[in-house]
């Protein structure tokens, strides 16, 4: 199970699951929407926020706020101690009172969302750190984590290459420590932890080893360089000796069970995404829209090719991409055409003319992405540019490992790719969120918000003739883009069963993988990673519940409307909100609490 490791930092010792923010490198085209009438506490309560965040929040996660382009504690790590998360639990059971005797009452309706979102939180953080207890639980989190730290500080041209690999050497100098701090903490893990911990670590020494030194090849600075090769060297080492731990000594003892129960799934699920809906009536609703997707799939199949079967079309449909050399321009064609037909039929405002920049993944990322964005955080002062990032093919593999790679990049994938992470997805969403001139939801929000809107976009592009836009003449290509566009939604439908399923119920690994294959339409190798995931991300459901909430939330304000709604206002007036849970999105929208389900 490779490392992943994206622009949105996921610190998995804290299990913050709201998603980083984005700030535009452009000015914007869009005019913030007029706030509400202000409360009487929106100041003081703001006020509050602004302490927690600048006292608590960015001091206690500093990669974190490295990656918001926060530089302040770029030479500062995570204190993995159990003393260090003891110290946090208290503070964060202060912070909870503080916030839980806010009066409600005094605020304004954006106010009290973000509120919510403030106090979602810091109870998430809590039920993590004292609950589900990922730190002394799985050990990932700390070879993972430290990596993730290493690697923000790589990501960005934020300042000259010296000023960053000084700073990389002040936090490499405190990773040794985190790992003998792993040694105190864990203690009977879940196998299947201590096993993936023992799969990504090669990937890391690796990281460490090759990547790290080629992103700082251009220093000059003999001294420096110096520096870095000693406490690089000693992360190499201690992870190689914390390899060798987990092996020996960890993973003998590794009889603990990686699931959550029912109690604390819908807690996480109440706190992370606001949604309170029971776990029966989730699968019912999930179980529905993965058998409509079957059943679509299997009818448009049909007419593609009568006498083959759903897997004999699924692998056509893998056969039918670019060659190698012309990936990078088949994705900037692809750009071009959704550009074009989301300005023809007023699909969304995009807030600046200026795409991402194209480019091939730099060589530090390729064995841990295929394709990504890659953004600027909010508050980043200097490297504002936007990064579409596209892994080509190396040039030493052979021309069987190049056709495997190469059916990842079919074109119906290329365009849900480029749907999804670029227009109107995340990057569309990114432009929006200069418009966001709010602290709490530049930084706080909601997974079934982020992803739910781009898994959403998918779908929604091709309802609206997207298919026929682009390929006008062509039936059979519209017909694969859909089916692109189908087997996306089966593996996201099978996540969400998935992760109740094993979380909630006794459902084993292998019926897990099972369920990915027959009823996802996934490979029995993606069905197994898919597996692995869902064992310490149980809630990886968002994608089809925030595109299932989206759906819901536009069909209420389509019927509130009537012949007065028009689309692109509708998706305007959603990124006008940043990205914090739907059912906050609903109250803005619709002015009243109906459910998001």
């Amino acid at each position: 199970m490779p490392l992943t490791m994206t622009k949105r930092i996921i610190l998995s010792l804290l299990l913050c699951t709201g998603p980083l923010a984005l700030s535009a490198p452009a000015p914007s085209t869009v005019k913030a929407a007029a706030g509400p009438a202000s409360g009487p506490g929106d100041a003081e309560f703001m006020a509050l926020a602004d302490r927690y965040i600048d006292k608590l929040y960015l001091p206690t996660q500093p990669s974190t706020a490295t990656a918001l382009g926060v530089h302040s504690y770029d030479d500062q790590l995570e204190d993995y101690s159990k003393a260090g998360m003891n110290r946090l639990t208290e503070r964060l059971q202060h912070w909870e009172a503080r916030l839980t005797a806010v009066n409600m009452a005094n605020l304004s309706e954006t106010v009290r969302g973000d509120h919510a979102l403030l106090l979602s939180n810091v109870r998430s953080t809590l039920q993590s750190l004292t609950v589900l207890k990922p730190w002394q639980y799985n050990p990932d989190v700390y070879s993972s984590g430290i990596t993730s730290s290493a690697f923000t500080l790589m990501e960005r041209n934020f300042a000259p290459a010296e000023q960053r690999l000084r700073l990389l050497v002040a936090r490499e100098a405190k990773m040794p420590a985190v790992l003998a701090a792993a040694r105190i903490n864990l203690s009977h893990p879940p196998k299947v932890y201590t096993e993936i911990a023992l799969e990504q670590l090669p990937g890391l020494i690796g990281f460490f080893s090759k990547d790290v030194p080629l992103a700082f090849k251009d220093v000059t600075d003999s001294a420096l360089l110096e520096q870095f090769s000693t406490s690089n060297a000693a992360v190499i080492k201690a992870l190689t000796e914390y390899q060798q731990w987990l092996q020996n000594d960890l993973l003998p003892k590794s009889d603990g069970d990686f699931r959550i129960g029912t109690d604390n799934f819908q807690r996480k699920l109440a706190l992370d995404e606001m949604v309170t809906t029971p776990i029966d009536q989730l699968l019912a609703l999930d179980l529905a829209n993965l058998h409509a997707n079957q059943a679509e799939f299997a009818r448009i199949a049909k007419e593609l090719e009568p006498t083959k079967t759903v897997r004999e079309v699924l692998a056509e449909l893998a056969a039918n991409h670019p060659p190698p050399d012309q990936l990078l321009s088949a994705f900037k064609d692809t750009f071009k055409g959704l550009v074009s037909f989301i300005n023809a039929k007023h699909i969304i405002t995009i807030p600046s003319p200026i795409p991402p920049l194209l480019e091939e993944t730099p060589p530090f990322m390729r064995a841990t992405t295929f394709a990504s964005m890659d953004t600027p955080g909010p508050f980043e002062p200097t490297a504002k540019e936007a990064y579409f990032n596209v892994t080509l093919p190396e040039a030493s593999w052979s021309d069987e490992r190049v056709a495997q790679f190469m059916a990842q990049f079919s074109y119906p994938v290329i365009n849900a790719v480029a749907t999804h992470e670029a227009y109107p997805g995340h990057y569309t969403q990114f432009l929006w969120m200069f418009n966001v001139h709010d602290r709490v939801r530049k930084i706080f929000g909601a997974n079934s918000n982020v992803e739910g809107w781009a898994h959403y976009c998918e779908q929604m592009m091709l309802d609206e003739g997207l298919a026929q836009a682009l390929f006008p003449t062509d039936l059979r290509q519209q017909k694969f883009l859909r089916l692109g566009e189908l087997q996306d939604a089966l593996l996201r439908n099978a996540r969400f069963y998935v992760g109740i399923k094993l979380h909630t119920t006794d459902m084993s690994l292998e019926d897990a993988v099972d369920f990915f294959v027959n009823e996802g339409y996934q490979s029995p190798a993606v069905g197994l990673v898919e597996t692995k995931r869902g064992t310490s991300n149980p809630t990886y459901l968002y994608y089809t519940l925030g595109k299932l909430e989206i759906m819901k939330l536009r069909k209420d304000v389509q019927a509130k409307l009537g012949k007065h709604f028009n689309l692109q206002t509708f998706h305007d007036d959603f990124m006008k909100e940043g990205s914090p849970p739907i059912q906050i999105v609903r109250r803005a929208m619709l002015h009243d609490d109906s459910p998001a389900l």
